[in-house]
């Protein structure tokens, strides 16, 4: 069987749920929160994974998974190296999005909006709960950068712990950020790609939400 057939055969039929302007919150946040419980009550694995998409300054989108540490009303909040691409990308174009997507529920949210930068406080808070090898791995590591092999970094590893141990400060160059949305969509599949959109955009200081064509 070629490739091309073995794509023709993939195919998932949707329809285990719908989205109707009936049910939904009139405050997508709390439309957010609904979802998320409901998946966090399935157990499903890395939940809280997101795919961040930011844009350089030439104008090439790039992406990644990471993980959503926090949210409110205020916001959606994730750590990285401010020195990584995604770090030097957001320092030159303060805009991205955010995309969680739950297969086993049929569900996909897109956020987008500005970032910004959390305050030393919150970074050295999260930071300081963060695992010993997490937090080693955040200071040795300069992500994105080249490096020759694996030994490297175990090399910078293994020279970090004997000079400093356990207990260090987070690294100035490591720190959280902030995406503040203007814009949510929330997508459940449904039969035949019938699926529901509903969108949420800010209109004059007002959350307002709309029917999308799947």
């Amino acid at each position: 069987m070629t490739m091309k057939e073995e794509f023709k055969r993939i195919r998932h039929e949707y329809g285990k749920k719908e989205l109707l302007e009936s049910d939904i919150n009139s405050n997508p946040f709390e439309q957010f929160k609904i979802w998320f419980s409901e998946a966090v009550e399935q157990n499903l694995p890395d939940v809280n994974a997101m795919c961040l998409s930011t844009v350089s300054s030439n104008g090439r989108p790039s992406s990644r998974i990471l993980l959503l540490k926090e949210f409110d009303e205020n916001g959606f909040c994730f750590f990285t190296n401010y020195n990584s691409k995604k770090g030097k990308e957001l320092e030159n174009n303060p805009f991205a999005s955010l995309v969680f997507f739950w297969p086993e529920l049929e569900r996909q949210i897109r956020i987008e909006g500005k970032i910004e930068m959390l305050n030393a406080k919150k970074s050295d808070t999260y930071f300081n709960e963060r695992p010993v090898g997490s937090r080693t791995a955040a200071a040795i590591s300069p992500q994105s950068k080249v490096i020759a092999n694996r030994d490297e970094l175990d090399k910078m590893v293994m020279e970090f712990i004997e000079k400093h141990g356990e207990n260090f400060a987070r690294p100035d160059f490591w720190g959280g950020y902030k995406l503040v949305p203007d814009l949510f969509e929330f997508w459940q599949g449904r039969k035949n790609r019938l699926n529901d959109r509903i969108e949420y955009k800010i209109e004059k200081n007002s959350w307002i939400h709309r029917r999308l064509a799947p």
